[in-house]
């Protein structure tokens, strides 16, 4: 059986190892996990282990992570916010 993707926050929490919902409340204020998928109380368990790849240092280079298009959007954001 496959693990579902979409997780509750309890289990967002576990996963993550959060013993308590206040520690993951303190990691969401904190940055280090996202937040709930837009629109739902759901979180995307890729997302997470996207997170904490980066919070812990195994993924240094964020912009590896995105699609042509989003460097683009990003890039083009920065230098609209420049001028």
């Amino acid at each position: 059986m496959t693990e579902k993707r979409c997780l509750t926050k309890d289990e967002a929490a576990a996963y993550c190892g959060c013993n308590t919902l206040a520690a993951f409340d303190s990691w969401l204020q904190k940055g280090i996990v996202p937040k709930a998928i837009p629109g739902t109380n759901r979180w995307d368990r890729k997302a997470l282990d996207a997170a904490l790849d980066r919070a812990s240092g195994l993924v240094t280079d964020y912009a590896a992570e995105l699609t042509p298009y989003q460097r683009w959007k990003a890039e083009n954001a920065r230098k609209t916010q420049a001028a």
